[in-house]
This record gives C-alpha cells, sequence and structure tokens, in this order.
C-alpha cells in the first residue's frame, strides 16, 4: 500500500462524503486506503458512507478520543508506506495529493509535507502554514495585519503569496492535511495525546524538526478546508476559544518551560484587555471602520480569551487552567 488516509469524524459525514469523493475524483496512479476514526459521533450516520464507498474502512470509538488519540488509532490500523492525516471538511479541487506524495518522495530530508488550503470562498487560509507559537506572534496575531504584511517573520506566511509555487521551508504545517513518511511518524512517537484538540499538528511539526527534518509548504498542491475560517460576524464558540489557548499554553510550556507559560497567560490577559478595549471605541465609531457584526465575534473571541487567561472559565467548562 503507497498511503493510507486517515480522517477523524465528529458529526461531519455530508463533509465526509464529499471528501471521500474527491479523492477519487483526483486521486490517480497511487495505491490507497481511507480510514475513517468516528469519535462517537451523537447522529451515528458514519455507517452511511459504506452505502457509497464501500471500500473505507470505519473504526468506531466508544468515546470521543479527541484528535491526537483518534489519529494514532487510525494510525495503527493503517498499512500505507506513507501517511496522510486529513480532515473531513476538506475537498480536493486538483490531483493535490499526488502531488505532495511526488514531493515527499523527492524533497530532502522532508519531514511533513502539506498544501495550500482554501476558504470555502476559494480564498487563501492564512493558518495551513505557521511560525511555532511565542508570546510575542500570539498577541500580534491579528489576521488584518498578516494579510496585509505577509512577509513579516512574526507569522511565517509569506510562502503563500509568493509568486513562484515551489515547495518551501515552514515551521507548522497544518493539522488539516499533513502528510509524512510512516517511519518518521513512528520514530517521533505518533501525535501527542496530552492534546486533546487544537496545536496536535504545532506538536508534531515540532517534534519531526527536532529530529533534522524539513517540513515543506507545497504551493503547487491545492485543496479546500470548508471548516477553516468562520464566516465574518459569526460568534466563535467559547470552547473551542478557551481550548485554543489552553493547547498554545500547553506547547509553550512543554518547549519553552513553566515560566514561559505563566508569562504566555500573562501576556494574553494584556492582550485581551487591549483588544477589548479598542473593540469598544470602534463600536463608539459605529460602522465607519468595522461593520458591528464583526466587532461582536470579535469581543465574543477576546472575551473568552480574557476570562480563561485570568481562570474564571476554566472550571465551568471543564477545563484545567494548569499547563
Amino acid at each position: 500500500m503507497d498511503l493510507s488516509i486517515i480522517s477523524v469524524n465528529w458529526n461531519s459525514v455530508e463533509y465526509l462524503r464529499a471528501c471521500i469523493a474527491s479523492i477519487y475524483e483526483y486521486t490517480v496512479g497511487i495505491s490507497f486506503e481511507i480510514i475513517v476514526v468516528d469519535n462517537a459521533s451523537p447522529t451515528q450516520d458514519v455507517d452511511l458512507l459504506k452505502q457509497h464507498f464501500r471500500d473505507v474502512r470505519i473504526i468506531k470509538s466508544a468515546t470521543n478520543l479527541g484528535f491526537a488519540r483518534a489519529n494514532n488509532l487510525g494510525f495503527k490500523a493503517s498499512s500505507g508506506r506513507y501517511l496522510l492525516f486529513l480532515n473531513p471538511d476538506t475537498e480536493l479541487v486538483s490531483p493535490a495529493i499526488n502531488v505532495l506524495l511526488e514531493r515527499l518522495k523527492s524533497l530532502p530530508a522532508a519531514g511533513i509535507v502539506g498544501c495550500k488550503l482554501l476558504n470555502s470562498d476559494l480564498s487563501v487560509q492564512t493558518s495551513c502554514i505557521q511560525k511555532f507559537p511565542t508570546i510575542v506572534n500570539q498577541v500580534t496575531d491579528i489576521e488584518y495585519l498578516r494579510v496585509r504584511w505577509p512577509n513579516c517573520r512574526l507569522w511565517g506566511i509569506g510562502p503563500l503569496f509568493a509568486s513562484h509555487a515551489g515547495p518551501a521551508t515552514v515551521e507548522v504545517i497544518s493539522g488539516a492535511c499533513m502528510m509524512v513518511k510512516r517511519e518518521v511518524f513512528e520514530e517521533v512517537a505518533m501525535f501527542s495525546e496530552e492534546y486533546f484538540m487544537y496545536a496536535e499538528d504545532v506538536d508534531l511539526s515540532y517534534k519531526i524538526r527536532r529530529i533534522g527534518l524539513i517540513n515543506y509548504y507545497v504551493g503547487e498542491a491545492t485543496m479546500i478546508h470548508h471548516g477553516g475560517r468562520s464566516t465574518a460576524g459569526q460568534v466563535p464558540n467559547q470552547r473551542d476559544t478557551i481550548m485554543k489557548s489552553k493547547a498554545i499554553l500547553q506547547f509553550c510550556t512543554k518547549t519553552r518551560g513553566r515560566l514561559y507559560g505563566l508569562l504566555y497567560r500573562a501576556a494574553m490577559v494584556l492582550a485581551a484587555m487591549g483588544r477589548l478595549m479598542l473593540i469598544a471605541v470602534m463600536f463608539a465609531l459605529g460602522n465607519t471602520v468595522w461593520k458591528r457584526e464583526v466587532l461582536q465575534s470579535a469581543a465574543a473571541k477576546w472575551t473568552a480569551v480574557l476570562k480563561w487567561a485570568v481562570g474564571l472559565d476554566d472550571g465551568a467548562l471543564g477545563l484545567s487552567s494548569n499547563p
């Protein structure tokens, strides 16, 4: 088997059906298997996939294992020499998998390879490559600034907007689409299971760089990632916002020490307070600067971050305040 494609499902069967159909449409000339790990979806409709794709292997977990553990479970059931961890809400619009596999085989010292991810409106998804989280790049992580100054070293998204589409060395590849050699994934002990959701891709990218390999962004391979960006004005889920912040805190503490983790949390308190004061000023200006629904969404996000950073919401949401 050339390639094992592993996808973790939680209430995403409609997206997953389109994803699998696009894989069969655009992926030719290689032998592959598709393994779906269902994370105890409440809808319990994952078996419907068998009506359309008889060869897909479905593994049902009795509990929600989270992203890392579920992907590791899928890996243990796989047999491919190469692995593709693919979100269920992705959709191929080109032979991206063939391109990624070819590049993984040919690039020197390749660790993870990833593609250009597009939002549903076909705009570039700036989160598909990243720098490793630091206090500075997290405090200044403002999409408005990122897309206007993409070559700033803080964010590392310059290759997304480069005129050439050749492979580029990057630090972090998005977990929505990560291709890696089987022996490399085994060498770094798979995904780190201390993360339930979010930052597993950052951690895996870090571990692979630590063993001397290079992560590559392959801009000539593209696919859509429907869930990669919220609709403008959509109020973010408070739990998801807090889980993201907690996961970044875990990574910073794990890789830079407990003191750095404490400084990161303190910095997020100040950042959230600053953002909320700025949003209040923009509200006072009316719609002359930002649309009201965009400000409401930003206010909800940074209120959640502030509550988490000062330790108010961890217990209520079942999230420990300790990294």
